[in-house]
């Protein structure tokens, strides 16, 4: 791929974490380039380091936890100035990335809703804090974003709360909030984890549609091959290392 189509790049990154008095190397010295309109697919087994390496994107990681070496740089445009995400300090420097620039979807959808708030309030809030839209057009936003991701009856359902929707549904309405952000990456953590195979299939086929509609550049993060034969290009993460980046093809001749 052309590097001027580049829209994050990494550089010998490195994240240690403290636990009590141990120092945990989790990330050892990474390099990658993402492209833009890309979906790339991020495998490896639990612990292997590839949530806490996407983490570090945007500025996610525990409080135990810090980048000692390397650089991670986003280019929201082509030509334009990187701005240096690993030298970012402060919670107001991240408000600029997190969500409007770079958004994550996670597996669990409850513990990214708000169960005292309609789900229409809560896409709602994402279309005005990050669009600047108010009153009926930020409301109309929000009902194209709820039939965006297949959510039928938008109306009834904008003014239902999270407990009356079900797990499939739910994750519908986080990826309804993650994309009313406008950011230009979107981070999927196990999206589908917690679903049904038929379910699962739809989540990934509802994706596919919105980096298409949306021009989104998709990170998945997964431990299911199956799940990263979906994506274009797979980078596979070992003991804080990356083993493999290739093409989806390559990627399945080896598993």
């Amino acid at each position: 791929m052309n590097e001027n189509d580049c829209i994050l790049s990494v550089r010998g990154l490195d994240i240690r974490f403290n636990l009590r008095g141990r120092v945990l190397h989790a990330i050892r010295g990474i390099d990658l380039d993402l492209y833009r309109g890309e979906v790339l697919a991020v495998v490896g087994e639990s612990g292997s380091g590839k949530s806490v390496f996407t983490k570090s994107f945007m500025g996610l990681l525990d409080t135990n936890g810090s980048i000692t070496g390397g650089t991670i740089d986003y280019c929201p445009t082509p030509g334009a100035e990187p701005v240096r995400l690993s030298g970012l300090k402060t919670e107001k420097d991240w408000l600029r990335i997190r969500g409007r620039e770079i958004a994550m979807i996670m597996q669990d959808p409850m513990t990214s809703l708000n169960p005292l708030k309609t789900i229409g309030d809560q896409i709602l809030e994402a279309v005005t804090l990050h669009q600047g839209l108010k009153g009926t057009e930020a409301r109309a936003r929000t009902l194209e974003y709820l039939r965006d991701v297949g959510i039928s009856d938008p109306e009834v359902r904008f003014k239902q709360y999270p407990h009356e929707f079900s797990g499939g549904m739910r994750q519908r309405v986080v990826i309804a909030i993650a994309v009313a952000c406008s950011p230009k990456i979107l981070i999927c953590d196990e999206p589908t984890t917690a679903l049904d195979v038929t379910i699962q299939a739809q989540i990934l086929q509802l994706l596919k549609e919105l980096r298409a509609k949306y021009h989104l550049t998709i990170v998945m993060i997964t431990h299911d091959s199956s799940i990263a034969l979906e994506a274009k290009r797979v980078v596979r993460i070992h003991d804080g290392k990356i083993n493999f980046d290739g093409d989806v093809k390559k990627y399945a001749a080896i598993i």
